[in-house]
């Protein structure tokens, strides 16, 4: 444990937090200790859209289902 804190630049005491799940804890900390642990490569997986599903059905359905353009003035329909 006293490695790991080490390694990730933090407190033993804030590793512990960490391990406990605590929220009060900063994103930075955490990516620290999965750098630490050689784990950083699967937090970009994470926060990666195309692996939220649930996220893409609700941008979409957030979408318009028409989109009117507008033309400038004066373009008639066969400009």
């Amino acid at each position: 444990m006293a490695v790991v804190a080490e390694r990730a630049f933090t407190s033993r005491s804030t590793l512990q937090k960490v391990e406990a799940g605590d929220t009060g804890v900063s994103i930075g900390i955490y990516a620290a200790v999965l750098q630490a642990l050689g784990l950083l490569d699967g937090l970009g997986q994470v926060a990666d859209i195309a692996n939220d599903s649930v996220g893409q059905a609700l941008a979409s359905a957030e979408l318009p289902r028409h989109v009117h353009l507008k033309r400038p003035r004066g373009a008639g329909r066969d400009a």
